[in-house]
């Protein structure tokens, strides 16, 4: 049975599982407009979150072919991957940010291998050992998994705007970090249980009660530049506290109160892992060196190979960081690459 929670003031709440993900599920928001349920994310493109997804539609009196739109957070699969389904269901619109927008343009026109390619190259670079870059390199996977073939947005999300949710005040705020284009959604009505603070806020997995969200790499194969995704994301909870939302409706765990003060937390955390980085960086490291020393939820030989994949771009985009501050430089001359702190 689908988990439906009633967050009151036409919110709900829909649990939609990730297949063999230790989150769990998705939580995929109903907002009611005048003219029909709005989707706030959709969940992973998989049979039995689809059903579950219906299923928690049925519950609020709806059906996946009355949706009127679907505003995506962000492009990650677990948010976006229903899409496709729900606007063939039902002609619903999809709005996502730009930035986002052109990640779907780029994976749909991508072949899965230049992908593999690319992967193995970039952790090459980044001093993974031959015995974990060769099965990318051998990799030969169709372009029908789950995140390759994602739907195209037909509407931009555009910061500071309010979207076209007849009756309703819901207003893009920008948040990269997790994403380039990563948004949260500022509900600006008065909370239905009159929580003090300023309206609600969908989170995305920008800003979560018990966990930090991902913070890697905004990978482009065709792309030079070089991003500071950390230093985005540390600037975007700075913009998100600042509102004090009376309530956070976040993407995964569970509705929270009190941002700023989780806000707080947050960039607390990332400033003890950078300083615990500089102490591990008094010796020149590769960012494969520095992320089998970092501490994560598990030991490093225990990491599953996908889990060290993104542990890598996490260690990297603290590195960008540090090196941004001018607490840490590359050692010139090094292959590959090294970095120690200065």
């Amino acid at each position: 049975m689908a988990q439906v929670y009633d967050h009151g003031g036409g919110v709900r709440s829909i649990q939609v599982p990730i297949p063999d993900n230790p989150l769990g599920h998705t939580l995929v928001y109903v907002v009611d407009t005048d003219r029909g349920p709005v989707l706030v994310d959709t969940g992973w493109d998989d049979p039995a979150s689809w059903d579950t997804l219906a299923e928690g539609l049925a519950a609020c009196g709806t059906a996946a072919g009355d949706v009127h739109g679907v505003v995506i957070t962000h492009h990650h699969p677990d948010h976006h991957g229903l899409s496709a389904k729900v606007r063939e269901a039902s002609g619903a619109w999809i709005a996502m940010h730009a930035a986002d927008a052109a990640i779907v343009r780029r994976t749909r026109a991508t072949h899965p291998e230049r992908w593999f390619s690319y992967m193995a190259d970039k952790l090459t670079a980044a001093g993974a050992p031959d015995a974990h870059v060769s099965p990318l390199r051998a990799a030969r996977r169709p372009s029908t998994l789950p995140g390759f073939s994602p739907a195209l947005p037909d509407r931009e999300i555009v910061p500071g705007e309010l979207l076209d949710l007849p009756g309703r005040r819901l207003r893009a705020i920008w948040t990269p970090g997790h994403t380039p284009g990563h948004v949260c959604l500022h509900l600006e009505e008065d909370h239905p249980a009159q929580l003090p603070g300023h309206g609600r806020l969908f989170s995305g997995d920008h800003l979560l009660p018990g966990i930090t969200p991902h913070i890697g790499l905004y990978e482009d194969p065709e792309d030079t530049a070089v991003t500071d995704p950390l230093g985005d994301y540390l600037a975007s909870l700075e913009r998100v506290g600042g509102l004090a939302p009376a309530e956070i409706l976040p993407a995964h765990q569970h509705a929270f109160t009190d941002a700023p003060a989780r806000v707080r937390e947050l960039l607390t955390h990332h400033e003890s892992r950078l300083t615990g980085l500089l102490a591990l960086l008094a010796e020149p490291l590769t960012p494969w060196q520095l992320a089998e020393r970092m501490e994560w939820n598990r030991p490093w030989e225990q990491i599953p190979y996908g889990s060290r994949n993104i542990a890598i771009a996490e260690a990297e985009a603290h590195l960008r960081r540090l090196v941004k501050l001018g607490r840490a430089e590359a050692v010139a001359g090094s292959e590959p690459v090294t970095y120690v702190a200065v």
